[in-house]
């Protein structure tokens, strides 16, 4: 039984302290939405893969799996960046 790893889950005050930062990057995108198109497109791209990624990470339990997981999670992102630079590569030179 020594074997047995004891898994540490997440407290209730990470859990508070992810959601505040999530309403503060939701405020953040409603700030940035009311810019011009210019600035508000890096930003915006910014901050909704950053919200999305502490969503995965803490509510998802991300942070708690093994390595295997996370690296095939990597791959299948890295995949889609690949996919959709390329889509945009193809449709910039129309």
């Amino acid at each position: 039984m020594d074997a047995i790893e004891k898994h540490e889950g997440p407290t209730y005050g990470t859990f508070i302290a992810v959601w505040g930062v999530l309403i503060f990057l939701t405020a953040m995108l409603v700030v940035v939405s009311r810019m011009g198109h210019g600035p508000a497109v890096f930003a915006l791209l910014t901050i909704a893969p950053l919200k999305a990624g502490l969503v995965v990470y803490y509510f998802m339990h991300l942070k708690y799996e093994g390595l295997l997981l996370k690296t095939i999670l990597v791959v299948a992102l890295a995949t889609l960046i690949i996919f959709f630079a390329l889509l945009f590569a193809d449709v910039s030179f129309r």
